[in-house]
């Protein structure tokens, strides 16, 4: 397909992207990405300068670690991240643990940044049906949630984080899960204005039965509640909430979690969209001046067995750009003609190979390239 050709803008509205395409299909769906975010940027009247820069491998094959010191200030420098995804199996066993690129960069990114929380929305289009693992009668009339993670505490930060030698030759590792009234508090406010939004229900995660950061979640999540008597609240223990997501997901509407337990719950339900390549990702800091900084990726990882191929769906790295461009820059109108494009791309049959039905007579498979071109070329229509 033929892109149109855009005009120069002249906007006053600019926004600074640092775009971080790291390792595997990284760079093929960011290049996508990118590509509709400069369809948007002509047609809605604002400038956008992007810079890319090497992150995971990338940074460790260029500049001798993941996330590099000049890659680090471009970050500090920009408005948001956007980012692909880091990480190569073969490769990562081969250097410390705290040199791989999920520590050293992803981790550390979140945390140098405090993206504390996490909003990754699972929807299922009509179209793509057939891609869900369950039956139909339990996808009701559609499948749409949010999942809202905590992301900065919990036992993925907690310390100590050791493994040792006993004294009797044995190995003992140790991780620790800690969580304050502050940390639960904001996170719970997010998750309440985001459910404001949608259809007013909210479902809170724990394990209050056996936890002690259980109970203070629930008790924490229980007051903030009162702030926003129009949403209704439940409290789900973790392991019934695992079930219930393949039972009946039409119950869900915004899904609360902390940090552990939304990795988990939020990968469980990426897969009844059917594909997490359909499935974009924020991770939000502090709001300042009006300003959100975001990291916006996808949902899935680096798929090295496909990278190069032209055969990665781009669709959650470009839906992740909608994201950013309503929560960082509160670019609606611009955001909201993203979110129409992929619609209508689906609606026009395209697939990439992991949503393609070889009995839907109008689907047509198409590579990352074609994709990534009739989405922007819907954007600019």
């Amino acid at each position: 397909m033929c892109m149109p050709k855009l005009e120069f803008s002249m906007s006053n509205r600019k926004y600074k992207i640092a775009a971080l395409a790291g390792d595997g299909i990284g760079p093929e769906v960011v290049r996508e990405a990118m590509k509709v975010l400069r369809a948007t940027e002509n047609k809605f009247d604002f400038k956008l300068e992007i810079t890319e820069a090497p992150v995971g491998w990338a940074g460790i094959d260029e500049r001798g670690k993941a996330l590099p010191d000049d890659t680090l200030k471009l970050c500090r420098s920009s408005d948001s991240i956007l980012f692909g995804s880091v990480g190569l199996p073969e490769r990562d066993p081969t250097i410390p643990k705290e040199e791989r690129p999920e520590r050293a960069a992803l981790l550390a990114l979140r945390k140098e940044f405090g993206l504390f929380a996490n909003l990754r929305p699972v929807k299922l289009p009509k179209e793509l049906s057939h891609a869900c693992p369950l039956k139909a009668e339990r996808q009701g009339e559609g499948i749409d949630m949010l999942v809202v993670r905590e992301l900065t505490g919990g036992m993925y930060f907690g310390q100590p984080k050791a493994t040792e030698t006993l004294d009797n030759g044995e190995i003992q590792a140790i991780d620790t899960m800690i969580y304050s009234t502050s940390e639960i508090e904001r996170i719970a406010h997010v998750a309440f204005k985001s459910a404001q939004l949608r259809r007013k229900h909210l479902t809170s995660i724990d394990k209050a039965n056996v936890l002690e950061n259980g109970v203070l979640w629930r008790e924490v999540v229980s007051k903030v509640s009162a702030d926003y008597p129009e949403v209704s609240v439940e409290h789900m223990f973790v392991d019934n909430a695992a079930m219930q997501l393949l039972l009946k997901p039409t119950q869900f509407d915004v899904v609360l979690c902390e940090n552990m337990f939304g990795d988990i719950l939020s990968d469980e339900a990426a897969a009844l969209a059917g594909s997490l390549g359909m499935l974009p990702s924020a991770s939000l800091g502090a709001t300042s001046d009006e300003k959100t900084f975001g990291f916006y990726e996808p949902a899935g990882g680096t798929a090295p067995d496909i990278a190069g191929k032209d055969l990665a769906n781009p669709i959650a790295q470009i839906l992740s750009t909608a994201m950013m461009l309503r929560h960082s820059f509160g670019e609606n109108e611009a955001a909201d003609s993203i979110d129409k494009a992929v619609v209508k791309a689906i609606a026009q049959g395209l697939r990439t190979g992991d949503i393609y039905n070889s009995e839907d007579p109008n689907a047509r498979q198409v590579g990352t390239t074609a994709m990534g071109d009739a989405i922007a070329e819907a954007v600019v229509a």
